[in-house]
């Protein structure tokens, strides 16, 4: 609702007592007609403007913070080549054997309960990431070269359209690989498979943090999960009990 301000009723309007009432219930009248047609349809920015440097369209906030994220409901797909900012993307239909070292930034507040790119909700606090040409969703490992930590990450948005960066990761992701406070951090992005559309998967993704400066490709220690040896031998199972291992899902792409 707008502001309230005062009505004031110039000397030549003031007279009798019905006059001043009529007045009084007319002001009311307006400032209830404004909220009536101006109602907040989300919780946010309505999300129609385009950003100024890349032109791309804010999506809408649907949930606060404190709100609860709705989880999966998305739609696979990879989607066709596009332009931000004269640069042109292709996306990738099949991704197995992508691995790419730069940048890595990450996203929180500003970007929390709003739409992403295949129909999900981002969640600051959930383990997701935005990368402009994998397949969405799907697991990549991303891997801090400072320190050696690494995860694997859902990527389920598209972005970033820097020059120098090859990913962006929520902020719980770089929490956990420890360069939240510095902003980026150099990274190594392994494609790994395609990940189900279906529910959360946040708790196996914490359980493949590494911190023992175990290279992306090699054995971890028995607590922390495996993805398996390839896309084709390892299959995930909507239906079987949850696995303790990462397993690709085998659901095909919608264009």
């Amino acid at each position: 609702m707008a502001r309230s301000t005062l009505l004031r009723i110039p000397d030549s309007c003031r007279g009798p007592l019905p006059l001043r009432r009529l007045l009084a219930v007319s002001a009311i009248a307006l400032a209830t007609a404004n909220c009536s047609t101006n109602p907040q349809k989300f919780a946010g920015p309505a999300g129609n403007g385009l950003d100024p440097k890349y032109g791309v369209k804010t999506s809408p906030r649907l949930y606060n913070e404190g709100d609860v994220i709705p989880k999966g409901g998305g739609r696979r797909f990879s989607g066709k080549p596009y332009v931000v900012a004269g640069r042109t993307y292709v996306p990738k239909e099949d991704a197995r054997g992508y691995v790419r070292e730069g940048l890595a930034s990450w996203y929180g507040a500003a970007f929390h309960g709003r739409m992403t790119a295949n129909g999900e909700v981002f969640d600051r606090h959930s383990i997701a990431a935005a990368h402009p040409t994998l397949p969405l969703p799907s697991y990549v490992r991303v891997t801090n070269t400072a320190n050696g930590y690494s995860m694997v990450v859902r990527v389920n948005d598209r972005g970033p359209y820097h020059a120098d960066r090859v990913m962006d990761v929520s902020e719980e992701v770089a929490r956990a690989l420890e360069f939240h406070n510095k902003g980026t951090a150099h990274v190594r992005v392994a494609y790994l498979g395609k990940a189900s559309v279906a529910g959360s998967d946040d708790r196996k993704l914490l359980a493949t943090l590494r911190t023992d400066g175990v290279p992306a490709g090699g054995r971890a220690p028995v607590m922390v999960a495996d993805l398996g040896p390839s896309e084709e031998t390892e299959r995930f199972s909507r239906t079987a009990p949850a696995p303790l291992a990462f397993k690709p899902a085998p659901e095909r792409e919608e264009r």
